[in-house]
């Protein structure tokens, strides 16, 4: 694992996080003495998008479904009362 003195690595940050984040660790120290780690992140899962269609053809809504009255929805599933 590579090691950098914190004057390098000041002046080299942006190339030094690029090796980091592929996979390259390394240690920052001053005066020789180790001071940190820098190591990659675990790439948090993608979030699923919810997809449009994804039961298309399992089931059908009647063409009438936003027209049936009261009635017919007792009848369909009646009442305990």
């Amino acid at each position: 694992m590579q090691t950098v003195n914190i004057s390098d690595a000041k002046a080299n940050l942006s190339r030094l996080v690029d090796l980091a984040a592929n996979g390259e660790p390394f240690i920052i120290a001053r005066a020789g003495k180790p001071l940190v780690k820098v190591i990659p992140l675990d790439p948090s899962p993608p979030a699923q998008a919810r997809r449009v269609g994804f039961m298309a053809g399992q089931f059908s809504v009647p063409d009438h479904f936003d027209r049936i009255d009261g009635g017919k929805i007792e009848h369909l599933f009646g009442t305990d009362t």
